[in-house]
């Protein structure tokens, strides 16, 4: 990985912040964006900014090729069958809510359940609470090991008849988690459940392939993998697709539409109610492009090493808590003893580096850690092992500040 040239790629990456160099550890969050993409955007708006699937006029006509390229750009990444089977919505928390409120109201009752991990982002789990509220369907929790990964065996116990869906995040947004999905889906299978997966923070970072995976349902935001903001993938088979009513009614999906009632556009326009986010899904296609032409295996096996590294280094810190297993994607979550996160963060950040702080929207995990919050070190292709190293020193200097202070 020649991540020398690589950043050059990234403008924002180049600058310095309170003095130091930026090194920029919150990509669970957000990723940067590399200038193709950028290019792509500034392109849309100053060549052929139109709106898509209504004017036969020339621009029209170019966005809509471009947003459609795009759709097909992503349908390969993840090696759907079908264009039909990509839905353009917000992102990842609106592709899972238009799952839960299209699917599940629509197909669980009472006495059904829905399966999901302890680790969920709350995207994953509030919309599936509301279901089961909705439907008096029963929510259920796999168990979790105490170095937080799932036991397929417990997966199987508690995956029974009565289950009707189950949903995990491949990666958790957490703990770093790489978890099991391809033998839950089979598992969910073999009760007969449909098996959704959040690729929030797994799309971004290794290669997918939903048919190998055997997901249902998968979704993924494109501001975690180098796109734009605002701009998300829901994938769904396409039986299921078709299955489903809208969520969404109004413009753009309707096929035909009198005084009292409507039928509905040919999958996935039956999902994409009103003007979409067209440059956001161009800019997601150039993206995709980049992340392509690097190649998401040499992108997955050198965050590895990033992840590694700093679970090793950041773990031998005393009187600092990692949490999550050994193996892991590209981040750590820590405390440091008798520190708030929040402070920690405010230290780090005046030495340039940007982590996130908080409860990463899966407060039930932070109960399950004993822990209201922690600090997140998140990494991305552009990152070094130097600023593995410079995060490293920035926490032991914060550690001696601190505790001074104290």
């Amino acid at each position: 990985m020649d991540t020398t040239s690589i950043r050059m790629d990234f403008p924002i990456l180049d600058q310095e912040v309170n003095g130091h160099p930026l090194v920029y550890l919150d990509n669970a969050a957000t990723s940067q964006k590399p200038q193709s993409v950028i290019d792509t955007l500034v392109t849309y708006y100053k060549s052929y900014n139109s709106n898509v699937h209504r004017g036969v006029h020339t621009l029209g006509t170019l966005a809509t090729d471009r947003y459609e390229e795009a759709r097909e750009k992503i349908r390969n990444f993840i090696n759907a069958r079908s264009t039909k089977e990509i839905i353009y919505t917000k992102g990842t928390t609106n592709s899972l809510n238009m799952i839960a409120s299209g699917y599940g109201r629509a197909n669980l009752s009472q006495g059904d359940e829905i399966v999901i991990s302890p680790m969920e982002h709350h995207a994953n789990l509030i919309p599936w609470q509301q279901v089961a509220q909705a439907t008096g369907a029963t929510l259920k929790y796999f168990p979790m090991k105490p170095d937080g990964t799932l036991d397929l065996e417990d997966v199987r116990r508690t995956i029974t008849s009565h289950t009707k869906i189950v949903a995990c995040t491949q990666v958790s947004n957490v703990l770093g988690t790489i978890n099991p999905v391809k033998e839950i889906a089979g598992l969910a299978h073999e009760k007969g459940a449909i098996m959704v997966v959040d690729g929030a923070q797994s799309t971004p970072h290794m290669s997918v392939d939903v048919q190998d995976l055997g997901a249902d349902f998968f979704v993924f935001s494109g501001h975690k993998m180098l796109g734009p903001t605002g701009i998300g993938i829901l994938y769904g088979k396409q039986a299921l697709l078709d299955a489903m009513e809208p969520v969404e009614t109004g413009g753009e999906m309707i096929d035909e539409v009198d005084f009292y009632s409507a039928t509905w556009a040919e999958l996935p326009w039956k999902m994409e109610a009103g003007t979409p986010n067209i440059a956001g899904a161009i800019g997601l296609g150039s993206a995709v492009d980049y992340l392509s032409q690097i190649g998401m295996d040499a992108i997955s096996e050198y965050e590895a090493e990033l992840g590694k590294a700093a679970y090793a280094i950041i773990s031998k810190i005393s009187g600092v808590t990692v949490y999550g297993p050994k193996q892991r994607a590209g981040m750590v979550s820590f405390n440091i003893d008798g520190i708030h996160p929040h402070d920690v963060s405010t230290a780090l950040d005046a030495d340039g580096i940007a982590v996130r702080a908080g409860h990463h929207c899966a407060q039930p995990l932070m109960r399950r850690l004993e822990c209201g919050s922690t600090v997140r070190a998140s990494f991305y292709f552009y990152n070094t092992l130097d600023e593995v190293e410079t995060l490293a020193r920035g926490i032991k200097d914060a550690k001696e500040y601190f505790g001074h202070v104290i």
